[in-house]
């Protein structure tokens, strides 16, 4: 039989196992599409790219979900790798599975800037996957672990990426859904490929001790199951080694051998009913020594994820600690498949919904916290609340509050409610008054003191608080109600931080800047950069760094560009040399570039030397600049001397006149004049009846009783010029006009 229908007959086998009322003709077309579909393409591994569609939906199947999320698992590539479009999927299989293929779609198709905005916008869509349609997440989780199985195929960078990526977001997720056994199945593959010596160290050493390992277990098992018999329980029961990744978390951060890890072994006691639970508990007691410390009762206080177990660590006759967890059928499918668990479609059964407010209330927490921050404050902070051991804590009524583990009384207030943490002044624990930074401890009862004249939170609660919600209400009532207090500090922690970096905010404000560096640092205007640094959504110091990065960039544009320039310019102004030196003996008509006829080279850049401004009919010389043409002087210009000529012989070439111009040209004049009233309105007058366009005109009095005036005008040639100059001469109290020379 052909190997890929073989796994599909598998599948069909597997999911009839659990669902006898399968719609197998329905499953069998999603296939058949399936296979069509990803004709032709291959896995890295060299088999047809269906076995990968397959191998999901199996790990679907192992979760005991829905026809529809075996459909979408089949399907779950269609949209991304090959023709098939959400209309055609929705047509054949319905707008349900179209719906979650293009939900598994969409949490990897986007481009990124950062890491930490890559890794917040796979959170963000995971979790508004989560609060439309858990089945996305699901399928997406397992479509991971197919591909963290078969990761062997891929490049080493890839490898690392990938297993990062997986230890960062897909577990965490795992985790925070309940699905322990597909969560540490992530955990150990993700590390064999990040620490790959610290993986296979852990993996020998079990494997060298499987023996001792083997006899521990059996010979515990069996004197548990002696006495639980012995008292009439009936149970399921079994034992394990800790999986790789938690041996290597408690051995790495706490600096632990293996032998001094306190649940190497755990043994699993699965009874009927609750009351059994503690009746199990207290058996397991009298049999073994408890370790003080180290019971934890999650059936009474069930985790955020719904987890529900009796965990009591205790050590037998071999002086060899280990952990016994007790809990109900229903509590072992919770612990084992998580959110999973609850998706069972059986005898007929039609889809709900999923779970309850209070069981998704942390999904809702988590993308309300993610405005307003952030990628890299979001991701650390998502981390906390995701992947962090709990606290448990009780109001002064009783109530269950749970907690990031080191939590404080700061997060126990506002996650009682915002108005609470607003108006804190003070807390309790245990009826003693404690500092705001305190450490809340499992079965703590805490009493938060509030006040209506209270005038806020303070700034510095961001960094004594551990979840990730508190952070959150902290920053919005700081964003609502100190609008300009946050503008103006965070403004001088900016300025602080730009200086230490070595720039001015004058540097970055400038026209040409400014447009580049709002969208560096990604806000319309540098006030709503301010007022974020003010109120925590941001920090001056990561402003400061995208800004001088941006500058840098910039800088960098700005030098290509100037070189680009000065390589252009250097090339004319060869040209222009070469045609100075008569190297190029061109004989055809030559054009005028601004009035001025260059000799032998058509459409020069041409411009006037302030020094001397001539106009036309003055004698006339060029003199080739670096980077900007020919300069024009004055024949009897102090700076186109015959020394200065005879200095740089090949930079000065022959200009004149082009005949028939009727631009004007610029020019100035000094007047010299005794000082009297009424001297420069006379100056002034004269100028108006001549008709000339004046650009600039001042005059001042010297300590000698004399008046210098200077005009700054345009005038069509020299005969103009010196018609005005006779006029000014005329004028009473004067004593010279000359051609002013810079």
């Amino acid at each position: 039989m052909d190997p890929i229908l073989e796994q599909y007959n598998a599948l069909e086998e597997h999911v009839r196992a659990y669902n006898p009322h399968l719609d197998a003709e329905r499953l069998s077309a999603a296939f058949r599409y399936a296979d069509n579909a990803h004709n032709g393409q291959l896995r890295k591994d060299g088999t047809p790219y269906i076995t990968h569609p397959l191998a999901v939906a199996e790990i679907v199947a192992e979760l005991e979900l829905d026809t529809d999320s075996l459909i979408a698992a089949l399907l779950h590539d269609c949209i991304e790798d090959t023709g098939s479009t959400h209309g055609e999927i929705a047509k054949l299989f319905g707008v349900t599975v179209a719906d979650l293929v293009e939900g598994v779609t969409k949490l990897t198709r986007v481009q990124y800037t950062t890491k930490e905005e890559q890794q917040m916008e796979n959170l963000r869509k995971m979790l508004m996957a989560m609060s439309r349609d858990i089945r996305v997440i699901l399928v997406k989780l397992c479509d991971r672990l197919h591909n963290m199985r078969t990761m062997n195929y891929q490049t080493p960078r890839k490898q690392k990426e990938k297993a990062l990526e997986t230890m960062e977001i897909y577990a965490p997720i795992a985790h925070r859904l309940g699905m322990q056994r597909l969560k540490w199945e992530l955990e150990d593959l993700s590390l064999k490929y990040l620490d790959p010596v610290g993986y296979q160290e852990i993996a020998d050493q079990i494997r060298s001790r499987s023996a001792a390992h083997e006899e521990f277990m059996s010979s515990t098992q069996r004197k548990i199951r002696e006495r639980l018999d012995s008292e009439g329980i009936q149970c399921t029961m079994y034992g394990r080694v800790k999986h790789i990744y938690s041996l290597y978390r408690k051995m790495y951060t706490q600096q632990k051998s293996m032998y001094e890890i306190f649940d190497l072994y755990a043994f699993r006691v699965i009874v009927d009913d609750i009351p059994t639970c503690y009746n199990v508990l207290g058996q397991m007691h009298d049999l073994f020594k408890p370790v003080l410390g180290r019971f934890k009762d999650y059936i009474s206080t069930p985790k955020p994820n719904g987890y529900q177990s009796l965990h009591t660590t205790v050590i037998g006759r071999e002086g060899i600690p280990f952990e016994i967890q007790i809990r109900t059928y229903d509590m072992h499918q919770t612990a084992e498949y998580g959110v999973a668990a609850h998706w069972k479609y059986k005898q007929g059964l039609t889809n709900g919904p999923l779970g309850t407010e209070e069981v998704f209330g942390w999904v809702r927490k988590l993308l309300e916290a993610q405005k307003d921050t952030d990628a890299e404050e979001f991701v650390r902070t998502m981390k906390v609340d995701m992947f962090a051991d709990e606290v448990f804590v009780f109001t002064p009524q009783g109530d269950v509050i749970n907690l990031p583990a080191r939590a404080t009384p700061i997060d126990f207030a506002y996650a009682i409610h915002s108005a609470v943490g607003n108006h804190m002044t003070g807390a309790k624990v245990n009826g003693r008054l404690v500092t705001f930074d305190t450490a809340l401890k499992n079965g703590d009862i805490v009493e938060i003191l509030t006040s209506k004249t209270a005038h806020g939170p303070s700034r510095d609660w961001m960094s004594i608080c551990k979840s990730n919600e508190a952070r959150n209400k902290i920053r919005q009532w700081f964003k609502k109600e100190r609008k300009e207090e946050n503008i103006a500090t965070g403004r001088a922690s900016f300025e602080s931080e730009l200086k230490r970096a070595g720039l001015t905010l004058a540097a970055i404000t400038t026209d040409e800047v400014l447009p580049n560096i709002l969208k560096k640092v990604k806000f319309a205007s540098l006030e709503e950069m301010y007022a974020a640094i003010g109120y925590g959504g941001t920090t001056a110091l990561k402003m400061a760094n995208r800004v001088r990065e941006e500058m840098v960039r910039w800088g960098k544009v700005q030098r290509t560009i100037a070189a680009a320039a000065e390589a252009a310019a250097r090339q004319r102004e060869d040209e222009l040399i070469h045609v100075a030196t008569g190297l190029t003996q061109a004989k055809k008509p030559v054009k005028a570039s601004n009035g001025i006829v260059v000799e032998g080279l058509d459409n020069c850049l041409v411009k006037f030397a302030k020094c001397c401004t001539p106009v036309p009919g003055d004698p006339v010389i060029g003199f080739i600049t670096r980077g900007y043409g020919v300069s024009v002087h004055r024949g009897d210009c102090p700076n186109a001397t015959e020394e200065k000529r005879s200095e740089e012989p090949g930079r000065w070439i022959h200009v004149s006149w082009a005949a028939a111009e009727s631009a004007s040209y610029q020019t100035a004049l000094e007047i010299s004049a005794k000082d009297r009233d009424g001297l420069a309105l006379d100056v002034a007058s004269a100028l108006s009846a001549a008709k000339v366009r004046v650009e600039n005109f001042s005059a001042r009095g010297m300590p000698d009783g004399y008046a210098m005036v200077n005009v700054g005008l345009f005038v069509k040639d020299l005969e103009e010029l010196k018609s005005l100059m006779n006029k000014l001469n005329n004028i009473s109290g004067v004593m010279t006009v000359t051609r002013a020379i810079g």
